[in-house]
């Protein structure tokens, strides 16, 4: 496993590039979850970050993450044919 510098647009860590462990294809995962502590103004939340593709250098993909201002973190699943659907509710 090695760690890349990703650059984060958007959202809480606009502009930052965090080291992100890479798996064995060097990409990055598909999500960035942040877990927000609750305060006294506001409840606990995650915030959603989503990888993108960033260009090439030579053979190698770049990648950067996006600000999800939905917070959607379930959508990131992974989607087989025999997979079902999740139940609304």
């Amino acid at each position: 496993m090695n760690r890349d510098p990703i650059p984060f647009l958007g959202g809480p860590l606009d502009g930052r590039t965090l080291d992100v462990l890479t798996g064995p294809t060097g990409h990055p995962p598909k999500l960035y979850k942040i877990p927000v502590p609750a305060t006294e103004d506001s409840p606990a939340t995650t915030v959603v970050y989503r990888r993108v593709a960033a260009g090439r250098r030579g053979i190698r993909q770049l990648w950067r993450y996006e600000y999800d201002a939905a917070g959607n973190a379930e959508t990131g699943r992974l989607k087989w044919p025999w997979s079902k659907p999740r139940p609304n509710g």
